[in-house]
């Protein structure tokens, strides 16, 4: 416990934790904080505190998943929200950034865990959006969107959070009667749907997930749309034809960034002259650097979240005119915040269709995401391009007339 009790020493200031050592040994950390509950947890055997300091994301993570870092007062979220308080983004000095920097080239295998060819790529989506389709059930809204939300107010349930993040998305198309939309990433079909019953746009939603496909299909035939709406099995890279409009939400942090000039430029060449595209991804505030292992392990493999600066970097390289930029800096981390007490009130049903192993480490996954978007680096970029610079009317107002009217 030495080298953690000298860590978290310095580490927690405000706020109060609690550990209890494998060893019988009782160690506190900080001062009580306003509104901020004690946290209080247990390490059942000698060696986990160690590595949580030397590695804290892949160790915390596994040792929680294995049962070796256990909850005694409060939640994971409690103990993570703790941590990361203390140690937010916008606190940290220039030289804590600058030794960031510095050992940026700590982990040798990061970059390659990213790179997304085709047939790894398909791999990489089954591994996680082939999980059940009754999980996702049970802590998405009725819609099904496992993207960021659009939190017009605070108090907004999530189900009106992500119909509003569709209207929001759809405003910034400038969507036309008759357009053709390709829907990069579609997810459930959603958003595809949406577009259709809105405007009258014929979309083509594309994935990699076999069970996501199944799903959009019988979606659009019980909406009796399929005719309008369609989904392929298809990786973004051979898609073939030109489309008024381009949207790709959640997808494109499982480009690459190997890949993320190949994805522009592909992009580009889809568009007509005058289209429009709306790009909707999380981002990373600051330097690049690889995901984290615990991640891309157990929950994202082949994720990867770009700066602003990298999708800048890609789309410039296309010949892709950035028109607008939107930065969404607290609203996914509001809707995981959702997403995971639903999950947490689920919590019998989730350890039915597989077990507490598996609970745990979906409960750590979206724990630990609520936390990025709140105090460390993760915010939610939506970055609209054309090709034309006339393509777009010369001020914003189309978007929020739109949205009204959308939204109605």
């Amino acid at each position: 416990m030495l080298l953690f009790d000298r860590a978290f020493q310095k580490l927690i200031k405000r706020g109060e934790l609690t550990v209890h050592a494998a060893d019988g040994k009782t160690y506190h950390y900080g001062k009580p904080e306003p509104g901020r509950d004690p946290v209080t947890v247990r390490f059942t055997d000698g060696a986990t505190p160690r590595k949580v300091v030397l590695a804290p994301s892949l160790a915390a993570g596994e040792a929680y998943v294995d049962g070796r870092l256990v909850m005694e007062q409060g939640d994971i979220h409690a103990l993570l929200d703790l941590v990361t308080w203390n140690n937010r983004w916008e606190s940290r000095s220039d030289r804590r950034n600058l030794e960031a920097r510095a050992r940026m080239p700590g982990d040798p295998f990061g970059w390659l865990r990213t790179y997304n060819q085709e047939r790894q790529s398909r791999r990489n989506v089954a591994h996680h959006y082939d999980l059940s389709a009754r999980l996702y059930d049970l802590f998405l809204d009725a819609d099904r969107q496992y993207s960021c939300a659009y939190f017009t107010d605070r108090d907004n349930s999530l189900d009106q959070a992500q119909l509003d993040k569709k209207a929001h998305i759809a405003a910034k198309l400038y969507l036309k009667p008759g357009v053709r939309v390709l829907d990069i990433g579609c997810g459930w079909g959603g958003m595809a749907l949406y577009l259709h019953q809105k405007t009258g746009a014929e979309v083509l939603g594309i994935t990699l997930s076999e069970e996501q496909l199944k799903i959009a299909r019988a979606r659009a035939e019980e909406a009796g749309v399929a005719d309008k709406v369609r989904f392929e099995l298809i990786d973004y890279r051979k898609v073939s034809g030109k489309f008024d409009r381009v949207v790709s939400v959640g997808m494109y942090e499982h480009v690459g960034p190997a890949h993320f000039r190949t994805f522009a430029a592909k992009c580009r060449s889809l568009l007509t002259d005058d289209g429009v595209m709306l790009l909707h991804t999380i981002g990373r505030l600051g330097m690049r650097r690889p995901t984290d292992t615990w991640t891309t392990k157990y929950i994202f493999p082949g994720g990867y979240i770009p700066t602003l600066s990298e999708i800048a970097e890609a789309s410039e390289s296309a010949r892709l005119i950035t028109a607008d930029v939107e930065t969404l800096r607290l609203h996914y981390g509001y809707t995981i915040e959702h997403w995971l007490r639903r999950t947490q009130a689920r919590k019998a049903e989730i350890v039915a269709m597989y077990d507490e192993r598996f609970y745990r480490m979906w409960e750590f996954y979206l724990a630990g995401s609520v936390t990025g978007f709140i105090n460390s680096q993760m915010v939610n970029y939506q970055v609209q391009y054309i090709r034309d610079r006339t393509a777009l009317p010369i001020t914003r107002d189309y978007m929020a007339e739109a949205e009204r009217q959308l939204r109605g």
